[in-house]
């Protein structure tokens, strides 16, 4: 559903959220390390989320990611999403199909409909915070 680099900048920020309520900042080596995904990768999408303002990079010998407490409240994995891969996951085909609309559906078009609008929702409604508190709980986990 979303896309490998989507993936990866959700577990990103979520992993950088957890050390920043430590008051940690964190580098992309060890980012890289703790979500399973290659530095190189990792690091051109730490870069689009600092674009976008989801995290924030401090430069310098105690730099390193980190996302302010009232932002966890405040940034959503809907805007995570946007980041890195626009809006296509809210108006995209089910199928793939370049052509899919009410006038010329595909055959999974009606039911896909509500399925995006409930994602939508749930990327709106979900925040960093929300997330990594599950995480320090030791309720989920980021990677095998």
């Amino acid at each position: 559903m979303f896309s490998k680099a989507c993936e990866y900048g959700i577990r990103a920020a979520v992993y950088v959220t957890l050390q920043s309520l430590d008051g940690r900042r964190v580098g992309v080596n060890e980012i890289a390390k703790e979500i399973d995904s290659p530095i190189a990768f990792t690091a051109k999408i730490l870069q689009q989320l600092t674009r976008y303002k989801v995290i924030h990079s401090v430069k310098g010998p105690n730099g390193g990611f980190e996302i302010e407490r009232p932002d966890m409240d405040t940034v959503k994995l809907s805007m995570i999403v946007n980041a890195i891969d626009g809006d296509q996951i809210y108006v995209g085909c089910g199928l793939g199909l370049k052509e899919c609309n009410a006038q010329k559906p595909c055959p999974l078009h009606d039911r896909f409909v509500d399925v995006r609008t409930d994602l939508r929702r749930m990327l709106e409604n979900t925040s960093l915070f929300d997330l990594a508190t599950g995480l320090e709980k030791g309720l989920t986990q980021l990677k095998r």
